[in-house]
This record gives structure tokens, C-alpha cells and sequence, in this order.
């Protein structure tokens, strides 16, 4: 069975303004405007009409993106544009009429214009940061200002927080006051520089994810960019960016890429900063995308470094250096690999146990079915048979930060794990549902098998866990649950459709549309909800900011009637594999590191504000960095896991020889750049800083070879071996 390439496209929306295009080539954005309305009508898998219903809830959340923290609008401001437009937007929509986009954002450039400089004025005052005063960090769900003297004092407080979070900064090029002059300098050029097609992009992408968050506008140039690119070296380092509060934030690291090599940038980290080589830093705060992703392109083997906030950093002052060097990313990278793990079972015996890593599900969609074409399947069937030739005893597939990827190759990836039957349901927006059957009988492993998952597991990952689950045939361990993004896209391009916009090619861009939603075979949809852990372990990624739920606007979770399967007859001994996993991680010190890490976040979340008292601010900082270094100094301490582990690539796979994986120590007294081993699996070392203490502990993990989740799920494989061949050791209630 063939399937559209529907499920190719990205997990995350990057809402990037694009750079000026010709005008005189420009189609008329009215047309645009009634084309995007109609087919989000009746294209998009809601089938909603744009009417007087949505028509609010679209001003809402354009004004929302437009003043993201409720700084720069008044309260005044907002309803006089209710009144205006909340019960007519549709309208000016459905008949090309652009100037409530044109407007709105005219006196929001009017607004920030105004702010800007009372701003610059409040700058040449002297702080003292010794006041009991805080500052609220995130504004997104607070009222905007009643009036011009509320926002007057709502911006004392937070350029007040500017400049003590500029001061606590190790990092900075210039003093707090002249950073932040230069910071909202570079928001009035950026301002300035919007083109009618950048307001109108805006607009409609705003208008689609009214819809559904994965659903977007793309201009022209953002469809070319796509076109040439669409996952590798997007942005010269493998990393896809969106723009959130102001900031370029990391939404996805390309597996294989230069930036998950080097492996200290993470997913929703913010870019505060880039420089080119060694020269100064350019400050990057609410800077256009498309500018921040110029800068961080550039030639092959060239240095790029990054300013960022890490994501999980305890304070917003914090700042760490990271130096990438530009490389072509290719798909080899991005293949599934395999690993042997001899690891000692309960009984003190050594076993072997197979790992694999998924980083996607390709697929070369344009040689399907040809003798030498790319598949996930062919590619993990061949390790399985090698990891099998090894006597392998049991076998995870590591899904964590599988994004996604080709529909049929979850299918019959799946396949091979069971004999044949259903694997996944779609359900279209006329109600009609459609099964995606594995039809080969043929099964490549059928020994115990988990599925290790994480937040970051979308899509088709889903697709593939949940059918295993639902069959009873693997155990699936990890975060508490999946991504959630149970719907599909496709890629209109509306030259296309309305050929009265151009050509027919795509100079009216194209719009990215939910036309699907996903089943599993049991009937509830992977959508918002993901694929549950049978054995839940705990992890910093594991929080409701991550996943479909913390997207604004997704569809709903929905049932349809199961397809019909049969469960493998197995047990899988869920209930005492989750007490012995509990056991182990209860004592476990990096389990209670990442609670305690966990806590934290949640904690000053929830509280949502930060002290403008310098002495305060530096004991928090320096409280961090002691329970930092006193878990560093309790991790030397531990002898590291007698473990061998072998490599198997698909270049390797066949070959006789296994390839022992080794570790190398850094050099403690060499720093920076000069410090990096070849070995992808070595420490591999920052510019050294207080502030690096996320990477620290980072560091020394890959030092004792220690990755919590893995060797957890590695003792867990190892149990469901033991009482696999030994069922009557399991207690009573722990069968299936």
C-alpha cells in the first residue's frame, strides 16, 4: 500500500518572518487572504467555518502574538480592536480586505515605538538592586496594563530585571544599559524592516493555528526554504528554530547534525547571542528569525558560537557558551544503529542485550520499492539479524527524540515484531476511517522486547509504540507519556490551487494544513494524550511545557471503534517490573538529581517571578552551582558499570568483527575548543564558566558513561528476561 507524503512534515511550526520579497512579484495579499479562509473551511480536518465564532478567538490570538508578554498594548488597546473587529475579521478574510492586519500591527509598531522611548530614558537612571522587589518573568496569561501609568510601572519592574539580569550575566560585550539600548535598537530596525508580505505571513499563520498549532502559512520564500530543506542543516548547525518571546528557541536537533554531535545545545534552549569565529557576540533578543538564522549560517567548517539560555536554567540570567562548527549533514547520520550491550542479569550472569536507536522514520519516497532504496525497515531488520547472529537475549528500541517521520515505514516496522494486522487508524474530516494493515507474516524478533520513549516521541514513533502496546507484544518505558501529535499534515501550495494568484508555481507561498487525525488500533487517538509508559522513569523532559498540550489550540482527544486484533498471549509482568524498577530508582542518587531538578522548575514556574535584589539573586546562583558541584563530586566517586559495548552501523553490519566502544577522559587542565575528543561518545568541553553547570553535570555523566534512563531500561529488559524464563518468581498480581 502506497501512502501520500502527508507525514513528512515537521513536528513544530517554525513561525519565521521571511525576508523582503520583490514587490512587483508579490501577488495581491487579499487574494491570499480569501484562499487561506476558503481552504481552512474546507480543507482542514475540523471542517470549522470561519465565522463570527472564530473570528474573536483569531483577534485574540494575533494580538497575543503580536504583544506576546502584555507589555506594549493597553487594555484600552485591546478593546477598542474588540470593538472594531471581533465580530467582523471573518469577513475582511473571506473578501481579501488585509488592513485590519496592516492596522493593528501599525499601532503596535506605534506602541513599541512610544515604550522604546520612555525606555531609553528609564535607562540613565541608577539602580541599587538592593530593594525587595520582584519582577514577573512570564506575562503571557496576565492582563494586559489598564492604562499607560500601569504599563509605566509594569516596565520599571522589568527594565529594573533587564538590567540586574545584564549585570549577573559573565557573558556580556558591553554594560547592562548599553546592551540593552542596543537590544531595543535592534527591536525598532526589526520592526522597520517588516514587509507588507512579512505582516501578512504573520496574519495568516496566526489565522491557521486558530485551526490547529501545525497548521501554518508559509510565504514564498519560507516555501523555498522548506523546499531545499526541509529537515537537514536548516539552519547550518541541524537545529530548528522557531521564534517565542522574543527569542530564537531551539525546537528540534537534527539527529547526526553538527549541534546533537556536539551535544551541549538543547531542545528549548533560547539564543540570546551569535558570533562568527572569535568575534564579538551580536546581541539577538527579539531579532527578526529569519536575521538570527543568517547569522548562524554560514560555510562549511566555519565556527559559529551561541550565547543561549538553557532551558532548564534556574535563573534567566543564566548564560552558557556554546562553539559549533558548521558542517553538511547527511542522511547517514540520521540511520538506525545498533548496539550490544553485555549488561549482568539478576542471577549475576552476563547477557547480552540489543539496543537500537531510531533517530527517524525515512524513507526514499521518490525510489520506493527500488532494490537500493532508503528504508527504516530494511535498515532495522538488517541490525536485528545481526544483533540475533550475536545471541542477543533481549531488545529495546529507543524512540526518545524520534520526531516522526514516513507513515508506511511505521506500518511495517511494526510489522516486524508481529506476525500481521492493523497498525494504526485515520480518520479523514468526512468521518471516514482507514487501516493501515501489516501484511506480512514474517516476524524478525519475537524475544522481549521494549520500546524506551519520551516527550519528544512524535508522530509516527507514536504510531509504532501504541501498536505494540495495544498488541501486548512490547513494554514501553519512559516519560509519562509521548509528544501527542496524533494529526497529519499536507502542503497546499495555493499558486497551485488558485492559479489566479500567479503562474500556478508558488509565489502565494502555502499553507500547511491538518487534514487527519490518528488512531490506535485499540480506538483512542494518540493525539494530546501520546502513548502511556507501562514503566514510568522519572526525567527532565517530563513536564506539561513539552508536548501537544503545551501548544496553543490542539484538537482534542477522540475515540473511534477499535479495529479488529488479536492481543499476543505473553505476559509481560508489568506489575512487578514497575516494583523493581521503583526500588532501583529510589535509590538511585541521578533519579533524585532529577527530581530535585524537576521540583525546582516546577516550582519557580509556578512562582513566575524573580528577585530584583542583586545580593538575593547571587546566593541563588551560587546556591546552584554548590549543589552542582556536590553532586559532581559525589558522581567521581562512583565506579562506573562494568559494561562492554559494541557498535553496529549499517556499514558494519556485516562485517566479522565487532567494534568495542571506548571512552575517553578529558584533559582537565586544557579548556575550550582544544579540548575536543574525535570519539562522538568522549566529554566533549565548552568555554569554561560558573554559569556552565547544566553542562558540567552533563559532562561528567558521559564521563562514567551514565545515562540514567538507558541503564535503567537496560535493568529493566534484564528482569523481564529473568522472569520471562522464570514466571513463578514474579508475584501473584504481576502477569500482564
Amino acid at each position: 500500500m502506497k501512502f501520500p507524503r502527508l507525514f513528512l512534515l515537521p513536528l513544530v511550526s517554525t513561525m519565521a518572518l521571511t525576508l523582503a520579497s520583490d514587490a512587483a512579484e508579490a501577488p495581491d495579499p487579499g487574494q491570499i487572504e480569501i484562499s487561506v479562509g476558503r481552504l481552512l473551511e474546507q480543507g482542514h480536518y475540523s471542517r470549522k467555518k470561519l465565522d463570527e465564532k472564530v473570528a474573536p478567538v483569531f483577534l485574540k490570538n494575533y494580538l497575543d502574538g503580536l504583544d506576546y508578554n502584555h507589555l506594549y498594548f493597553t487594555q484600552k488597546d485591546i478593546d477598542l480592536f474588540t470593538a472594531k473587529y471581533a465580530t467582523t475579521l471573518h469577513n475582511d478574510v473571506l473578501l481579501g480586505n488585509p488592513e485590519p492586519a496592516f492596522i493593528i500591527f501599525n499601532i503596535y509598531k506605534k506602541r513599541v515605538e512610544d515604550r522604546i522611548a520612555k525606555i531609553k530614558e528609564a535607562l540613565k537612571d541608577t539602580y541599587d538592586f538592593t530593594s525587595d522587589r520582584t519582577v514577573e518573568i512570564n506575562r503571557q496569561k496576565a492582563p494586559w496594563p489598564k492604562d499607560e501609568a500601569d504599563a509605566d510601572q509594569l516596565w520599571k519592574l522589568r527594565v529594573e530585571g533587564e538590567l540586574l539580569q545584564e549585570s549577573l550575566n559573565k557573558h556580556n560585550v558591553d554594560t547592562p544599559a548599553k546592551l540593552l539600548a542596543k537590544r531595543y535598537d535592534q527591536v525598532l530596525r526589526s520592526l522597520g524592516e517588516q514587509t507588507k508580505e512579512d505582516i501578512i505571513k504573520g496574519f495568516l499563520t496566526i489565522l491557521a493555528q486558530t485551526y490547529d498549532p501545525h497548521s501554518e502559512y508559509m510565504s514564498r520564500s519560507e516555501l523555498e526554504n522548506f523546499k531545499i530543506n526541509m529537515a537537514l542543516a536548516l539552519v547550518g548547525i541541524g537545529a530548528v528554530l522557531h521564534s517565542e518571546d522574543g527569542y530564537a528557541k531551539i525546537s528540534e536537533l537534527v539527529p547526526g547534525g553538527p549541534a546533537s554531535k556536539e551535544g551541549h545545545l538543547k531542545v528549548g534552549d533560547r539564543i540570546a547571542g551569535v558570533a562568527q569565529g572569535d568575534k564579538d557576540f551580536v546581541d539577538a533578543v527579539d531579532m527578526k528569525l529569519d536575521k538570527v538564522v543568517e547569522m548562524i549560517r554560514g560555510k562549511k567548517d566555519t565556527i559559529v558560537r551561541l550565547q543561549v539560555i538553557p532551558v532548564n536554567a534556574p535563573d534567566p540570567s543564566v548564560r552558557k557558551i556554546i562553539e559549533i562548527k558548521r558542517e553538511e549533514i547527511k542522511l547517514k547520520d540520521q540511520e538506525a544503529k545498533a548496539e550490544i550491550i553485555e549488561h549482568y542479569g539478576p542471577d549475576g550472569n552476563a547477557v547480552r542485550l540489543g539496543w537500537i536507536v531510531l533517530p527517524s522514520f525515512y524513507a526514499d519516497m521518490e525510489h520506493s520499492g527500488a532494490a537500493g532504496a532508503k528504508s527504516t525497515t530494511k535498515d532495522v531488520l538488517a541490525l536485528i539479524n545481526r544483533l540475533k547472529a550475536e545471541h542477543i537475549q533481549g531488545l529495546v528500541m529507543d524512540l526518545r527524540r524520534d520526531g516522526g517521520g514516513s507513515l508506511e515505514e511505521a506500518v511495517n516496522l511494526t510489522g516486524l515484531f508481529i506476525k500481521r494486522g492493523p497498525v494504526v487508524q485515520s480518520k479523514d474530516s468526512n468521518g471516514h476511517v482507514n487501516v493501515s494493515k501489516d501484511r506480512d507474516p514474517s516476524v524478525a524478533w519475537d524475544g522481549p522486547l521494549i520500546v524506551c520513549t519520551n516527550r519528544l516521541s512524535a508522530s509516527a514513533s507514536e504510531i509504532f509504540a501504541a501498536a505494540l502496546q495495544d498488541y501486548n507484544r512490547a513494554l514501553i518505558v519512559g516519560d509519562s507519556s509521548t509528544f501527542g501529535k496524533g494529526t497529519v499534515q499536507t502542503m497546499l501550495e495555493i499558486g497551485r490551487i488558485m492559479p489566479f494568484l500567479g503562474s500556478g508555481g508558488n509565489e502565494a507561498g502555502a499553507l500547511k494544513l491538518t487534514i487527519q487525525k490518528f488512531y490506535r488500533i485499540a480506538g483512542g487517538s494518540t493525539q494530546l494524550r501520546g502513548v502511556e509508559s507501562d514503566v514510568k522513569l522519572p526525567s527532565l523532559f517530563d513536564h506539561q511545557d513539552i508536548g501537544e498540550i503545551a501548544l496553543k489550540g490542539p484538537l482534542p482527544y477522540d475515540t473511534v471503534p477499535a479495529a479488529d486484533y488479536e492481543k499476543v498471549e505473553r505476559p509481560l509482568f508489568k506489575t512487578e517490573l514497575k516494583q523493581r524498577s521503583a526500588a532501583r530508582v529510589a535509590v538511585d542518587p541521578e533519579f533524585r538529581y532529577i527530581t530535585e531538578d524537576l521540583d525546582v522548575i516546577k516550582q519557580r514556574l509556578a512562582d513566575n517571578r524573580v528577585s530584583l535584589n542583586e545580593k538575593a539573586r547571587r546566593a541563588e546562583i551560587e546556591q546552584d552551582k554548590a549543589r552542582t558541584d556536590a553532586r559532581n563530586a559525589a558522581r567521581e566517586k562512583v565506579k562506573p558499570p562494568e559494561i562492554k559495548t559494541y557498535t553496529i552501523t549499517l556499514d558494519n553490519v556485516n562485517k566479522p568483527d565487532l567494534q568495542l566502544v571506548t571512552y575517553d577522559k578529558p584533559d582537565k587542565d586544557k579548556k575550550g575548543a582544544d579540548n575536543k575528543s574525535k570519539d562522538k561518545d568522549a566529554v566533549t568541553q565548552v568555554q569554561p564558566s560558573a554559569d556552565d553547570d547544566a553542562d558540567d553535570e552533563e559532562a561528567t555523566n558521559k564521563l562514567n558513561r551514565y545515562d540514567a534512563i538507558k541503564t535503567e531500561t537496560l535493568n529493566i529488559l534484564n528482569d523481564l528476561i529473568d522472569l520471562t524464563r522464570n514466571p513463578k518468581t514474579a508475584t501473584a498480581s504481576a502477569n500482564k
